[in-house]
């Protein structure tokens, strides 16, 4: 099943992230037990070279493989889907006319601009010659706009109103500095709960996804039952840091 059959069959999925870029920290990253595995190129070190390759490495170990493509960078949405990814997410959609380019640029026509240029034949495109890929794209491939700021929140009816916006993902960090004015980065602040439950329920209310960014496995123990379902937890440089402190540990005890 793809990543968007089981999000929407009431299914939690637990994704890697990835930040560094190369292929064999993407492979190991692939073989562990999440779920799927985001590429970030936002924050993290991934480029269109290493988002090309590394789609191609989680596609082959069998995972759904996730983007999120850089601030504004709507025309790297569709490279992102060409090149492999099940679904893309994409920061600071503050309004809805973010929303709209960005859909725009996820989903085929009638519903969006995306142009045609299939790359990978592995990925889902069916016999050469066929409509299968174009006819399931648009439902299979899932948009996710971030919601991270003030203005996104008081947006946010009208973002998930926008045609071919499958899904909102928070990041706590961005939305804890924005909700504390600046004051703080916070993302287990208790000040979150009210607003961060909100944007889920309103989600679900419309028939659309949330999900959410999750630095530990308390924040995502806590955010889950809320109704964020698409989990991703962490990032790489973390699980290095973590096996390791656990076997040096173990060791000395």
């Amino acid at each position: 099943m793809s990543l968007a059959s089981r999000l929407r069959s009431g299914e939690t999925l637990l994704s890697a992230w990835s930040a560094l870029p190369e292929p064999l920290t993407i492979e190991a990253v692939a073989r562990t037990a999440f779920d799927a595995v985001t590429l970030d190129m936002q924050h993290g070190g991934h480029d269109e070279q290493s988002v090309l390759y590394g789609l191609g490495l989680i596609l082959a170990l069998g995972k759904p493989p996730v983007v999120r493509i850089p601030v504004g960078r709507f025309d790297m949405a569709s490279r992102a889907l060409d090149f492999g990814a099940e679904a893309v997410i994409a920061p600071m959609i503050n309004s809805v006319e973010d929303a709209e380019r960005f859909a725009a640029a996820m989903k085929y026509p009638p519903v969006g601009e995306r142009s045609w240029g299939p790359f990978r034949s592995n990925a889902g495109y069916g016999e050469r010659g066929s409509n299968d890929y174009l006819t399931n794209a648009n439902r299979e491939t899932l948009a996710f706009a971030m919601i991270e700021t003030r203005a996104a929140f008081e947006a946010l009816d009208g973002i998930l109103g926008v045609r071919g916006i499958d899904g909102v993902f928070v990041g706590p960090g961005d939305f804890s500095i924005a909700w504390s004015n600046g004051r703080e980065s916070n993302p287990a602040s208790d000040a979150l709960v009210e607003p961060l439950t909100e944007i889920a329920r309103k989600a679900s209310a419309v028939g659309k996804l949330a999900g959410i960014y999750a630095p530990n496995p308390d924040f995502a123990r806590r955010y889950n039952p809320l109704g964020y379902r698409f989990i991703t937890v962490s990032h790489d440089t973390s699980y290095i840091q973590l096996g390791a402190k656990a076997l040096v540990d173990a060791i000395k005890a």
